[in-house]
């Protein structure tokens, strides 16, 4: 295999992160030291169960014309509302968000919640589609990075952004559930959608980070299966990441998401691993696979370390991703395999959670970045600042850097600034030099069991995963579950207001 080397050709020098000459430019839009709330006057803010603003972590966005919609999961106690937003033209540092829609809808750290009514427990990712709605995910589980408890089954509510009204909530069978499963990010698939339905025919893939697998969702048909594949598990290798002078253990599977309209093509990550993996959305949408099927999942390259905010370019299939460790913005092109340091920031980059595109400003690229590590470590500087969204300009995508025509070892090294270079050089290795169209594949496993084997194991030596017939062991599962090549039908289609 040949290994391809990229090193940081575009470096950010300034506090206002901008690269020099004329690659891109990463703009700050809104920052935070700690985030807090437009409150009720009754709120019980002394309430450290209620509000702490020390444990309050952004990890999804998503931007209208107007505004900005920010996702804070209740990782930890003290977390008043999991949805917010902030106008996109509001100035100045730490702005206080507002709960959205409103107060009404983020009652579980009062320990006033009904599962059956309209509300929100823990959104971690959120999407507008393009008939102007947002959807929000929720995972339904209270202080995943605490106690785990799981408050509600998971469930989608999509609000009209005219109105701010709930025209549609889905509700999970308990058949694609399993018994810790943390519904986190999702892809809306509108690529088939009709016009005159309104966005109601779209497929959705959600992961299950905890319990990995991906979820599918026909919304045409209101019908859920669950696509499970030992690429989607954590690696053990990879459990700990170090972010500048701090490491932290974090085995979470499946989390990172990207979608390729143009290609069919939906890229996934679990966070501990170096992996990137693709699955054709031919696949996902064709049902769920017979149990001795296997499930065509790709390995499409390896990274420099772990990662979870991953999106792809409408323009050119571009594969955008943010390394921990290296705290660069980076892209890869899955046709030519140009790579690119689109930013680098030691500070502002520590752990890009999210990645998203708007509509309206087609040439930018949004990230959320946060020091989650140090929420998760509890360390956290309140006179720092420990939240960010940035906007990465991706018009041009910048100077070309370093590729396999132009090795880095070739390369004086007095071309680059000795002062702000990062610690390491950073690569992004094809699984296939010679054939990029068509990388390695995976036989699927299904699901395997834990106390037998880990999947991973053999992914990391790169041999071929074998289809196993063995029954789950009682510590990786305590619940029955159903046969595979099974879709099923939802209880709850739709909660209209």
């Amino acid at each position: 295999m040949i290994w391809f080397i990229l090193f940081y050709g575009l470096i950010l020098i300034s506090t206002s992160f901008q690269a020099g000459g004329d690659g891109p430019q990463l703009g700050l839009i809104k920052q935070w030291n700690l985030i807090n709330y437009n409150f009720e006057w009754d709120a019980p803010v002394n309430d450290k169960n209620f509000f702490n603003d020390e444990n309050i972590v952004a990890t999804g966005l998503a931007l209208s014309p107007d505004r900005i919609f920010v996702a804070t999961p209740r990782l930890f106690s003290g977390v008043p509302a999991t949805v917010s937003t902030v106008q996109r033209d509001q100035f100045g540092d730490s702005p206080v968000l507002q709960a959205y829609p409103d107060w009404s809808f983020h009652t579980t750290s009062l320990g006033n919640y009904n599962c059956s009514e309209l509300g929100l427990v823990s959104v971690y990712r959120l999407r507008i589609d393009s008939c102007n709605r947002l959807w929000a995910l929720d995972a339904g589980v209270s202080r995943s990075l605490e106690d785990y408890e799981i408050t509600c089954p998971p469930k989608i509510l999509i609000f009209d952004l005219a109105t701010n009204q709930v025209v549609r909530r889905i509700d999970f069978p308990r058949e694609v559930r399993r018994g810790e499963t943390l519904f986190t990010n999702l892809i809306v698939d509108e690529t088939t959608s009709k016009p005159e339905n309104n966005c109601d025919d779209v497929f959705v893939y959600i992961s299950d980070t905890v319990e990995p697998a991906i979820v599918v969702y026909d919304s045409a048909r209101d019908l859920t299966w669950r696509l499970s594949h030992p690429s989607m598990f954590p690696d053990p290798d990879f459990a700990e990441s170090t972010i500048g002078n701090d490491k932290f253990t974090l085995m979470d599977g499946i989390v990172g998401l990207g979608f390729d309209a143009k290609a069919g093509l939906v890229y996934f990550q679990p966070l501990a691993t170096d992996r990137l993996f693709s699955i054709s959305t031919e696949a996902l949408r064709a049902g769920p696979f017979p149990r001795n099927q296997a499930i065509p999942v790709k390995l499409v390259g390896r990274k420099a370390s772990q990662g979870i905010g991953l999106t792809v370019s409408p323009i050119d299939g571009s594969v955008y991703f943010s390394p921990l460790t290296e705290t660069a913005v980076a892209s890869w092109n899955p046709v030519t395999s140009e790579q690119k340091i689109l930013a680098y920031d030691p500070e502002a980059l520590q752990f890009v959670a999210d990645m998203s595109l708007a509509a309206d400003d087609p040439t930018g690229i949004y990230v959320i970045s946060s020091k989650f590590h140090r929420y998760f470590l509890k360390n956290v500087n309140r006179g720092e600042i420990n939240v960010r969204i940035l906007r990465l300009s991706a018009g041009g995508l910048g100077q070309p850097v370093l590729s396999s025509s132009n090795p880095i070892f070739g390369v004086s090294q007095g071309q680059y600034n000795q002062a702000v270079r990062p610690p390491a050089p950073y690569s992004f290795v094809p699984s296939n030099v010679q054939n990029l169209g068509a990388p390695v594949r995976f036989a699927g496993a299904g699901y395997s069991s834990k106390g037998i084997t880990n999947p991973f194991l053999a992914i990391n030596t790169g041999k071929r995963i074998i289809q196993t017939t063995a029954v789950p062991s009682t510590s990786y599962a305590t619940f029955s579950r159903p046969a595979f090549g099974t879709a099923y039908k939802h209880v709850h289609l739709t909660t209209r207001s």
